[in-house]
Order: C-alpha cells, then sequence, then structure tokens
C-alpha cells in the first residue's frame, strides 16, 4: 500500500492531507529511512516511525556539497551564483551559510565552529573551495596559498580559437579603464602565470583546461580576455573579444569551474587531493556550445 494509506491505518483519525503534511514535513520515517514521498508503496511489514518533533528538513542547494572535512579543514563544492563569503555585513546565502546550514540540519553545532577564509573563488565560478576550521589550519593554508604550493586546474570555455601554452604578465588593481588587468610595468603589481590545455574546439569557442600557477584576483579571466578570448558568460571581461563575430556567446552561467585541487594538509602534512566533476548547468551550457564528447 502508498505510505500515506498505511499511515491512515496506523493513525486512525488522521485525514489525507494530515497524513501528507506529516510526510513533507520530515517527521516519517519508513525502516529507519527519512520519507517524504506519501505515494510512494511500503511492505506491509514495513517499520513505520512517526516523530512530530522531527526537524523540517532542509533543501539541498544544487551543486553544493561537502568533498571533504576533518577537524582543521572543510572542502565544498561551491555553485555557480553563490558567494565564497560576505562582501557587506548583512550578506547572506554565500558558501558560508551553505556550510552552516549543512551542519544544522545534521544536528551539529554550526554556531560555535569557526570557519577561516584563506581561498576564495568568484561568485559566478563553481567548483572546490577550502575553508579553515581552526586557527592552525588557517596559518598553514595561507602558507599553501601565499606560496603557491597548491595545485589548482580550471575547466573553461573561451571565445573563439584558443591557443594552448602559458600567458605570463603582471596584474594590477586597474588598467586604466576601472577594470583589473595587467601592465607592462614590471615595477608594478604581482606576478601571474596560467597554463592553458586545449581540450577540444567548438564551432565559435574552445573547450580549455586551466592550471594556475600563481592564484591573482580573476586571473584566468583576465588572461584569457586580454588575450582576445574572454570565458564565455563573463559580463566583465569582454572588451577585448575577438572570433565568435565578435559579440559575446550566450550562456546562463561563466563557464567556468573549479574542478581540482591539491596540498600537503596544512597540519600532518599528509597529500590531500580532491576532483569535482562539472555541474549540470556548465554541461548543458557546453552541449548547447556544440560540445559532443565527454565534459571532463
Amino acid at each position: 500500500m502508498t505510505l500515506a494509506a498505511a499511515l491512515r491505518v496506523r493513525l486512525p483519525g488522521q485525514s489525507w492531507n494530515a497524513v501528507r503534511r506529516l510526510c513533507a514535513t520530515g517527521k516519517v520515517r519508513v525502516n529507519g529511512a527519512l520519507a517524504l514521498d506519501p505515494a510512494v508503496r511500503i511492505p506491509r511489514d514495513a517499520a513505520l516511525t512517526v516523530d512530530m518533533a522531527a526537524p523540517r528538513p532542509r533543501e539541498e542547494v544544487a551543486g553544493f556539497r561537502i568533498v571533504f572535512e576533518d577537524a582543521h579543514l572543510i572542502v565544498i563544492e561551491k555553485p555557480a551564483g553563490v558567494t565564497s563569503v560576505p562582501y557587506e555585513r548583512k550578506e547572506t546565502g554565500t558558501a558560508l551559510d551553505l556550510i552552516r546550514a549543512h551542519w544544522r540540519a545534521r544536528h551539529r553545532r554550526a554556531t560555535t565552529t569557526p570557519l577561516y577564509t584563506v581561498h576564495r573563488l568568484d561568485k559566478e565560478t563553481s567548483g572546490l573551495l577550502c575553508f579553515a576550521k581552526t586557527r592552525l589550519g588557517e596559518r598553514g593554508l595561507h602558507q599553501i596559498f601565499q606560496r603557491h604550493l597548491a595545485t589548482r586546474a580550471y575547466l573553461a570555455v573561451a571565445h573563439g580559437v584558443v591557443p594552448g601554452g602559458r600567458i605570463e604578465s603582471r596584474l594590477i588593481p586597474d588598467r586604466g579603464d576601472g577594470l583589473r588587468g595587467s601592465t607592462r610595468d614590471q615595477t608594478q603589481g604581482q606576478h601571474a602565470v596560467t597554463h592553458v590545455e586545449v581540450l577540444g574546439r567548438l564551432p565559435l569557442a574552445t573547450y580549455c583546461r586551466i592550471r594556475l600557477e600563481t592564484g591573482r584576483t580573476h586571473q584566468i579571466r583576465i588572461h584569457l580576455a586580454e588575450s582576445g578570448h574572454p570565458v564565455v558568460g563573463d559580463s566583465v571581461y569582454t572588451r577585448d573579444l575577438v572570433g565568435g563575430g565578435g559579440h559575446p556567446l550566450p550562456s546562463e552561467r561563466l563557464m567556468l569551474h573549479a574542478t581540482t585541487l591539491g596540498f600537503d594538509h596544512p597540519v600532518g602534512g599528509a597529500r590531500v587531493d580532491f576532483a569535482a566533476e562539472p555541474p549540470a548547468d556548465f554541461v548543458a551550457a557546453l552541449a548547447r556550445l556544440g560540445h559532443r564528447g565527454s565534459s571532463t
């Protein structure tokens, strides 16, 4: 019989709407497993548990998951459209908020566990993002990223025929038009090196794997844009666009995904390597741009 029907047998006097509401609000378990669908069919001897004090289930955010967690670190997969940390005091919906909501849903003490920011991704970029949970972890991670000891690779789709190879420049916060960019003055800015590997040619774009030798703000987006091949979906660095008829290709998201992250653990030294497949919206956008092979 259906779960709703079984509940009405076990709970005489309850209406159909009442038992459906019990399921929808996370009060019902079947053989110990949370059961949210009142129409699911269950064996007649199934063990039903109704806990009126059970918390309402939280909706999982598409593209978010905990990749790794120990006493010192937490690594997540951040969805596109979510900021890494709040830039204004009352900003919500950040990666930090997603982590704390995940902890609360699993009866963790989300408000007392600290989270220290060492690593960031642009709001529009999806993929692997790491936070520290202790001061010891924070100090170690800071050294790793400051000394460029982390291994970081991204998947990207950029306009036109992108050549593989090495891009090197010095990045400054304002190249003269209010945007971050490169300077030829070797006494200014920060040294930045990006390695580009071509994975596939699309009709008007190129699918690439990008490896960072350094990690500067907007580094990939700037280097590709200044070479004439901005990342598809970038609404900022499009001034230098060539190819594709000179017009940005349509995309509902920035086609940039942090796919690998690796480093020696800052507390203990053991090597840790993480990978995140491109999310569904990235894969769908890649297909619309004409890609027919594997997304990785």
